[in-house]
């Protein structure tokens, strides 16, 4: 099988890991690092809702997205206007995709705020914030069942998202910048592991996508989300070890 310029195989992702508890005065955080792209995923919680949803018995969750100035190796200017065009758009993402994740009623009149903060990017910094922005998530939905504010978890579904495109002719998973910057087509998934798709993004950027094609490119999709689902249980539970672990404070 053909090898790609960094070693890997067409359907192959890369070295992914996430470390929990990064920012220990979040509520829930995370840094995952997928190949050379590190995101700082942080959940914050607020005790109201936005106005729109005042008495309706209904908990919120939205999303921050920022790129650090030197991220990229040459210096990107900071966005003055908060949430202005491709940041705007990469945070309603982030949003969205985490809301699916959650049984709004069971969260409460609360607020969760996911902030997604790019300390170096080599393409996939979206996919890579919404899948550790989940594991922020889900570390802040402990904390607040271990305060005993919430009696059941509201997470009602996992979520992880990955880049692939076709370049060169040939469909590839979880594109870093060089395969990004050439591609053809450009895609973007976010799914459960089961497969329900809450998200599904393609781009013809030098050539259009057939039909014939669209099945074969989801299921690539799929079979990186799965792999990044894993890694997201294994962060999950070894925070949740060292939890049980730590001494009660007195």
């Amino acid at each position: 099988m053909t090898r790609r310029h960094d070693d890997r195989l067409m359907n192959e992702i890369r070295h992914v890991e996430i470390i929990p508890n990064f920012i220990p005065s979040a509520a829930g955080s995370c840094l995952i690092s997928c190949g050379k792209t590190r995101v700082i995923c942080t959940a914050s919680v607020d005790e109201k809702v936005p106005q729109f949803l005042e008495n309706a018995g209904l908990g919120w969750l939205t999303a921050e997205y920022n790129m650090l100035p030197a991220s990229t190796g040459a210096r990107t200017s900071r966005e003055k206007v908060a949430g202005a065009g491709r940041t705007h758009e990469i945070q309603r993402l982030i949003g969205r995709s985490l809301r699916a994740a959650l049984d709004r009623k069971k969260l409460g009149q609360r607020t969760i705020t996911i902030d997604c903060d790019v300390i170096q990017a080599d393409g996939g910094t979206r996919t890579a914030s919404i899948t550790g922005g989940y594991v922020a998530l889900v570390l802040a939905i402990d904390k607040l069942m271990r305060q005993k504010l919430i009696e059941k978890s509201p997470i009602v579904e996992q979520v992880a998202a990955i880049s692939l495109g076709k370049v060169k002719g040939e469909l590839l998973l979880d594109l870093d910048f060089v395969e990004d910057s050439s591609a053809d087509i450009d895609a973007n998934l976010v799914s459960t592991p089961q497969g329900n798709v809450i998200e599904w993004q393609t781009t013809a950027e030098r050539a259009l996508l057939p039909f014939s094609e669209l099945g074969a490119m989801v299921e690539l999709g799929l079979s990186g989300i799965r792999q990044l689902c894993e890694v997201q249980n294994a962060a999950i539970e070894a925070h949740r070890a060292a939890m049980a672990h730590e001494t009660p404070r007195t």
